[in-house]
């Protein structure tokens, strides 16, 4: 342990989950008695007891009567025991856009099966999802869905993916997956959304079509490539003015104040058709439209992403791509379930791959 100006028994602590995230103690493994704990670190036996006592109130640790304290045991083995599963899902969003029809999936698939949801918000904060994955891994679960937090950024709470596989608990991933795990995960083919997106445009006659993607996830990164990819498969290029990439942070600003670029160009020069990242975007971008004195789709077309209540909330219906969003959740939990099964090994579930479908409704019409 290093000096640090946190109270001991909290270094103590976080010691000792460094510990069992690495694997040095498994669960059910003994952990070194008081004494030897206390003479290791320079510590009191109460900073020790307080730091271990903490542990155990937590769920991370059990004591046996004469025999020591103990690493605790795998949920997901105690629930194969007859116990009552609880699945955690930890998700960017719970009551924003596409997010809560996700988690009615889940909700319904796992009421069906008598278990209970635990439900965390990262806000698409990677601080928050660490706390949250901190939070779950002091409860009982069974399992773990889990949405990663701007998954095309990295992953700096790998070592808590790590604990959930240490301590037996299967997780899941919706949407996307950090490229340094292999969990099985359940996404829609992203690329070929986005490929999908820009065909229909290119088919009704445009040739200028601008895009707007949110790249710090892998979603955005995907449905842009599809984008790309549509263009240059038909020899068709993309100016570099009409592709604009934003953070999650900036999606309220920055994409508006580049649109209002495009459209202060002269008829001949601005485009005549937008892809969005996702519907969300797409309604934001009307707005702009709007303010410039022009209309969708006799002035632009436009195309969103997830065929979200948005899509149909506003005058304009917007063309757009399926999100699978219920039966994402819903065969989210059969696959954890599987997991959970006493013959259930990560390996052998495969991931599911939604194809996108294009929905046509009247945002979008032929280029003049």
């Amino acid at each position: 342990m290093k000096d640090r100006d946190i109270p001991k028994y909290m270094m103590l602590k976080k010691e000792i989950m460094s510990w069992i995230t690495g694997g040095q103690f498994r669960p059910h493994d003994r952990l070194p008695s008081e004494n030897e704990l206390a003479r290791r670190f320079g510590l009191s036996r109460q900073t020790v007891r307080q730091a271990l006592g903490d542990m155990e109130q937590e769920g991370m640790l059990y004591r046996e009567q004469g025999k020591g304290t103990f690493v605790s045991g795998s949920p997901a083995a105690d629930r194969r025991k007859g116990g009552h599963p609880v699945v955690g899902m930890i998700t960017t969003y719970i009551s924003d856009y596409i997010f809560p029809t996700i988690v009615r999936g889940v909700e319904s698939a796992l009421r069906e099966r008598g278990a209970s949801l635990l439900l965390a918000s990262t806000d698409n904060e990677k601080d928050k999802e660490r706390e949250c994955l901190e939070a779950m891994l002091k409860e009982p679960l069974s399992g773990l869905l889990i949405e990663p937090t701007k998954s095309a950024e990295g992953n700096p709470n790998f070592h808590y993916f790590m604990a959930l596989e240490t301590k037996g608990i299967p997780y899941v991933m919706l949407n996307e997956r950090y490229s340094d795990l292999d969990a099985p995960c359940l996404k829609v083919d992203d690329e070929l959304g986005g490929y999908r997106a820009a065909e229909h445009l290119i088919e009704l006659g445009h040739r200028r079509i601008a895009g707007f993607f949110k790249t710090d996830d892998f979603q955005g990164v995907h449905r842009m490539r599809g984008f790309l990819r549509a263009h240059r498969e038909r020899g068709l290029p993309v100016l570099p003015a009409h592709l604009v990439r934003y953070a999650t942070e900036d999606k309220r600003t920055g994409p508006a104040a580049e649109l209002a670029r495009m459209l202060a160009l002269s008829p001949e020069e601005r485009p005549t058709a937008i892809v969005c990242y996702n519907d969300e975007m797409a309604v934001l971008l009307l707005d702009v439209i709007r303010g410039h004195g022009l209309s969708v789709p006799e002035h632009l077309s436009i195309v969103g992403f997830d065929d979200s209540a948005l899509a149909t909330a506003t005058e304009v219906k917007l063309t757009t791509l399926v999100h699978p969003k219920t039966a994402m959740g819903e065969d989210a939990v059969r696959m954890l379930m599987r997991l959970l099964a006493p013959d259930g090994r990560s390996g052998a579930e495969k991931d599911i791959v939604y194809e996108p479908v294009l929905v046509v409704r009247g945002s979008t019409r032929p280029a003049e």
